[in-house]
């Protein structure tokens, strides 16, 4: 098996409301469902936002959308009107997802499910 960045494997798209952070993240086949499913679980996600997310993350599985989405709870320091972070929204926790590492004996694959190129960005 070989460790591969989700960015190679699915899509992700983040939003927040409030004090929480709604993570989805889409995989383009079963195959890559299947890896998902069973190794980015609620606690992955929430020590791979250790430090940030302090609060319980829940998963909710959709797999006739072969997706996930992961509600963050207290992950805003507060949220928009209270913190003190400088990027106080919810947008960029879809990107930091995608550098979490899964094993996979599958070909990477880009999202749309064409193999990866030789050329592709690192």
């Amino acid at each position: 098996m070989t460790r591969v960045q989700l960015r190679h494997l699915a899509q992700a798209r983040s939003g927040d409301k409030g004090n929480s952070v709604n993570i989805a993240l889409f995989a383009p086949n079963d195959d890559v469902f299947d890896a998902l499913a069973a190794q980015v679980t609620a606690e992955r996600v929430k020590a791979h936002f250790d430090g940030l997310v302090r609060g319980e993350v829940v998963r909710y599985v959709l797999p006739n959308l072969r997706a996930m989405n992961f509600v963050c709870r207290d992950a805003l320091d507060g949220g928009g009107s209270a913190t003190l972070r400088m990027d106080n929204l919810g947008k960029c926790y879809a990107s930091n997802l995608m550098r979490l590492e899964i094993e996979y004996d599958g070909e990477p694959a880009r999202p749309g499910g064409e193999p990866e190129s030789p050329c592709s960005e690192p």
